[in-house]
């Protein structure tokens, strides 16, 4: 049985999976990860092997105390890939993005793939069928935005989402709804149609933690995966360990 950590911006998640398949996942502030997976280990003590990928810097007693647990594959930039990468930075690579991809390739194969990460920031990544990567796009997450909207005005207000009833608002709040939602909205829809008037035949992935939110308004063929990017680092974790 595999471990998979997955250190965010806001977050951390951990999943155990057995022959590709999660059995447990669980979500929960970052400084209660050592306690999380010593749970997770007494529960399933056949677990054999763990990979943990951050976006950011790894605390190093947190690491250590893993590593001296059950071997730890740390996903970096080094880290062999099942796809070939054509970024013209490859080191400056998100690792969550690297996952991302890595599941798509295992997922669907030889597929022009459009991967979509709704979470602190929304990126794009496009995966040709031949499993070369090119590259995409980042952009501001929705929370983001809202929060950019407070920060840098005098009297708008910090709001939660929801759901525009109009594209018209007509209080400051229906108004940033809109701007806000909205505008993601026509932002996702615009970036997949330009790739499918490259590529007519194209799978869309659309993940992260507003995956859910918005895929209920996009009117394009999608396909909504919270746990895509757990599914990338397991099958890192399995193809390194078949080389």
């Amino acid at each position: 049985m595999n471990l998979v950590i997955d250190v965010g911006n806001t977050r951390t998640k951990i999943a155990l999976f057995k022959t590709g398949k999660i059995v447990k996942k669980s979500i929960f502030e970052t400084e209660e990860l050592v306690m999380y997976v010593k749970d997770y280990l007494r529960a399933y003590p056949e677990t054999s092997r763990a990979i943990i990928a951050s976006v950011d810097i790894l605390n190093k007693e947190d690491l250590k105390v893993l590593q001296e647990t059950l071997p730890v594959m740390v996903l970096s930039h080094n880290t062999s890939v099942p796809f070939i990468n054509l970024y013209a930075t490859p080191d400056t690579l998100g690792i969550d993005r690297i996952a991302l991809i890595s599941a798509s390739i295992n997922s669907y194969p030889n597929t022009n793939t459009l991967i979509i990460d709704a979470g602190t920031c929304i990126t794009y990544d496009f995966v040709s069928n031949k499993n070369e990567y090119y590259g995409g796009a980042i952009s501001p997450g929705l929370s983001m935005r809202f929060k950019a909207l407070h920060k840098f005005t005098a009297k708008l207000p910090l709001l939660e989402p929801q759901m525009p009833v109009s594209i018209t608002g007509n209080t400051t709040a229906s108004s940033i709804q809109s701007g806000v939602i909205i505008g993601i909205i026509n932002e996702i829809s615009g970036v997949i149609l330009e790739y499918e008037k490259k590529h007519e035949v194209l799978t869309v992935i659309l993940t992260g933690g507003d995956a859910k939110f918005l895929s209920k308004q996009l009117k394009n063929s999608i396909f909504a995966n919270s746990n895509f990017l757990l599914e990338g680092l397991n099958f890192i974790l399995e193809f390194n360990s078949i080389e």
